[in-house]
């Protein structure tokens, strides 16, 4: 799509970034899907991790809604360690933390005698599904991902399964790692797979966590999606990963769910 943004965030100085347009969230046009900051908090600690090291598991924490303004990001170590590593990352907006993040890294080392089984996603469809989307698709995270549900039936509340092929890089200047690209989509995991109608009911997640077994390769991520919900309010979204080499990992995302 020839209108998109050169990427997510353009580098305005020294770990300062500014927002484009591809980073808009559905619920508030001012503010950010949580994609994005994601993959870029991701992105500063596997910079600082070091080489030989694998970002395994990472925890953002959204601590409100996150605007579309220029942000600071800080890196700070937790845990040092040669084989496994803890750091925490915060996004700054207006002098406050928007977003925090937590991620374990891991040395890798040599291949182990034994493996999971492989978990082959589905065939890609030969295009996107129309109204897969839980919002009309003119706001800017949206347009910046594509996506192609294996089930070509008219979306509908409840689970999904998608592929998704981020468009545009995060950063700009900079390559579309395989690490970003999966970040970038893996917070969508709950709003595919909304159990109740967005028009009457909210469904917030204030946290995401995903874990990832390898590195991802290709430039599609398939993810299925499925959201349970517990009689006083609260909610659980969760996705499988999977990419052409296999199964990726997990994702999880607690939620409140209230009606409008």
């Amino acid at each position: 799509m020839s209108d998109l943004p050169e990427a997510f965030y353009l580098p305005v100085g020294d770990d300062l970034y500014e927002p484009t347009r591809a980073t808009q969230s559905p619920w508030d046009g001012d503010a950010q899907h949580g994609g994005p900051p994601t993959a870029l908090l991701a992105h500063a600690l596997d910079a600082a991790a070091g080489p030989g090291m694998r970002l395994a598991r990472i925890g953002v924490d959204f601590l409100g809604p996150i605007p579309r303004r220029p942000a600071r990001v800080e890196v700070t170590e937790v845990r040092p360690g040669r084989r496994i590593r803890l750091a925490q990352a915060h996004l700054i907006i207006d002098g406050r933390p928007a977003v925090s993040a937590q991620a374990w890294h891991i040395a890798t080392g040599p291949t182990p005698p034994a493996a999971g089984p492989p978990l082959p996603p589905p065939p890609l469809p030969a295009a996107p599904a129309e109204h897969l989307l839980p919002a009309p698709s003119d706001w800017g995270y949206g347009q910046a991902v594509e996506w192609r549900s294996t089930d070509q039936a008219p979306r509908a509340p409840g689970a999904a399964q998608v592929w998704t092929r981020v468009r545009i890089p995060l950063i700009a200047g900079e390559d579309l790692t395989g690490l970003a690209r999966t970040l970038i989509v893996a917070d969508s995991a709950n709003g595919l797979s909304l159990a109740l109608p967005l028009q009457e009911w909210l469904s917030i997640p204030p946290a995401m966590t995903t874990t990832l077994l390898r590195p991802p390769v290709g430039d599609w991520v398939h993810m299925d999606c499925r959201t349970h919900l517990s009689d006083d309010g609260l909610g659980l979204a969760r996705a499988t990963l999977r990419d052409p080499g296999g199964y990726l990992g997990e994702v999880a995302q607690p939620l409140l769910i209230r009606r409008r």
